[in-house]
């Protein structure tokens, strides 16, 4: 597995997310108003706690670099990344994971249903996904209870993400 964070290289996940800030993409839709902050159910401080605990920006963008590299090697679900920007995507989970875990910045982002409409996810691909985020965070520097929490916080958009991404049928 080549680090790209190191060599400066560009693979399949586009640029290092350490380049991001760089990067430009075409404006969003004018649908894109849909959007809401992600805020923890956890106290500033115990989230805050989390966000340094797992690396601080460093750790959230190389956690974020490795769940990818899973998800994408996984025949289950690459298919629901054909054709996205994947550079994009990965600055939206930083934003994402870093308001999710008190860290500085906020998220940007649509909302996790109106990102998902239509995607036809089904609860055993939103498993998976999970799955491959609980072993990425294996890779930092965290406690089995820390991680379980921040697997618990993502688990709250289960049925967001389920319901709202089965396109209606015809």
């Amino acid at each position: 597995m080549l680090d790209t964070a190191k060599t400066g290289e560009h693979s399949e996940l586009g640029p290092p997310l350490a380049d991001l800030d760089q990067c430009t993409s075409a404006p969003e839709p004018a649908d894109f108003d849909y959007r809401s902050p992600v805020t923890s159910p956890m106290s500033g401080i115990e989230a805050s706690v989390l966000f340094h605990r797992i690396g601080g920006v460093p750790g959230v963008m190389r956690m974020i670099d490795r769940f990818y590299e899973s998800v994408l090697a996984d025949p289950a679900l690459r298919p629901f990344f054909e054709g996205v920007e994947m550079y994009k995507l990965r600055r939206m989970q930083y934003e994402f994971f870093s308001a999710a875990l008190g860290g500085p910045t906020a998220y940007s982002g649509r909302t996790v249903q109106h990102a998902h409409h239509g995607r036809r996810i089904a609860r055993e691909h939103f498993q998976a996904f999970v799955g491959h985020l609980f072993t990425a965070l294996k890779d930092c520097d965290l406690t089995d209870d820390d991680r379980y929490t921040i697997i618990a916080r993502i688990n709250t958009y289960a049925d967001d993400v389920i319901a709202n991404s089965i396109a209606p049928t015809e």
